[in-house]
């Protein structure tokens, strides 16, 4: 973008393209950590549609805990999906550009992701809470009505509250430097663009994160506090075992998901480097991903047997 040299950088109105540095720093070897990503990113594609085929051809996973993992699957797919590509690209080009709509468009389907996420872990750690605490009312409590309604809410809340947010911090005037120090549209370095109060804005970042990102690892603190306090009581060791090994999966992801997202947003210390900085970025968008059906499928022992017998169906239909 051409800047006139009587016109102060800072004054200048940005209507085209952005600059995402990304790795550049890296010279050389951006192409090694293209071929890194494009592994993982492959992995986290083909992991993520192999659960929902798994679980839409056997009727022995057609269950409450199983019809949140299809959801979950899908959200990683389009999460993922939202950054990778253009990661990939970026890493081979020099120039690493984006349109401000494209920006947005990127942060509208990221945001959007990320928050249902928030909601729909929520939700499968009540599953787990009824399944364990209150087995004898399961099938009334988790009907396939109820289901629908908990993961239809936690889309709800992901889609209207990041739209909402991204809207309004899409309608603000941007000026100055183009540049983004990250390889991805976030909303802190688009709002640091703004030439206007962004207060309310920051407000809003800081309410969703507490009341829809906080919010839900509340309840799901909660619901494995009663999980764990049930499941105690339990007289027989292997009875408490095989009442932790049906949520252990769950707990993992959650673990997964909230840990990197809190060393990303908030461990992050504001000295230091960019550079870090977008590693633990990386992490959280490509890894967790990718980890999340590897980690259903192995310590799952219902995945591992209905991907053994659709292996066997599809390879020896006639013995199986």
């Amino acid at each position: 973008m051409a800047y006139s040299n009587s016109i102060p950088v800072k004054n200048q109105t940005i209507s085209g393209e952005l600059i995402l540095v990304g790795f550049s720093y890296l010279g050389e070897l951006q192409i090694l950590l293209f071929l890194v990503l494009l592994v993982i990113y492959v992995i986290t594609l083909l992991g993520n549609l192999l659960v929902i085929l798994l679980i839409k051809l056997n009727a022995s996973l057609h269950s409450p805990m199983y019809f949140f993992l299809v959801n979950l699957s899908f959200l990683e797919i389009f999460f993922t999906s939202s950054m990778a590509p253009q990661l990939l690209v970026h890493l081979l080009v020099e120039e690493k550009t984006i349109s401000l709509a494209g920006c947005a468009a990127q942060m509208y389907v990221s945001t959007i992701m990320g928050l249902t996420e928030c909601c729909l872990l929520a939700a499968m750690a009540y599953d787990r809470y009824v399944a364990i605490c209150q087995p004898l009312h399961y099938t009334t409590i988790m009907s396939g009505r109820a289901c629908a309604q908990l993961a239809g809410a936690s889309w709800f809340f992901g889609i209207s509250v990041e739209v909402a947010q991204i809207t309004w911090i899409f309608s603000l005037p941007f000026c100055g430097s183009p540049r983004i120090h990250h390889f991805i549209c976030e909303i802190p370095p688009v709002l640091k663009m703004a030439c206007a109060d962004t207060s309310k804005n920051e407000i809003m970042v800081l309410t969703v994160t507490v009341v829809f990102i906080m919010g839900p690892f509340v309840l799901i603190i909660l619901s494995y506090v009663l999980i764990i306090s049930t499941v105690l009581k339990v007289p027989s060791a292997e009875g408490r075992r095989k009442a932790f090994s049906t949520c252990s999966s769950h707990f993992m992801v959650v673990t997964l998901f909230y840990g990197l997202a809190l060393i990303t947003y908030l461990g992050v210390k504001s000295s230091s480097s960019p550079e870090s900085n977008q590693m633990i970025s990386l992490m959280n968008i490509i890894v967790s991903p990718m980890l999340n059906p590897i980690i259903y499928t192995l310590r799952n022992k219902e995945v591992k047997g209905a991907l053994r017998k659709t292996v066997g169906n599809t390879l020896f239909p006639q013995n199986w």
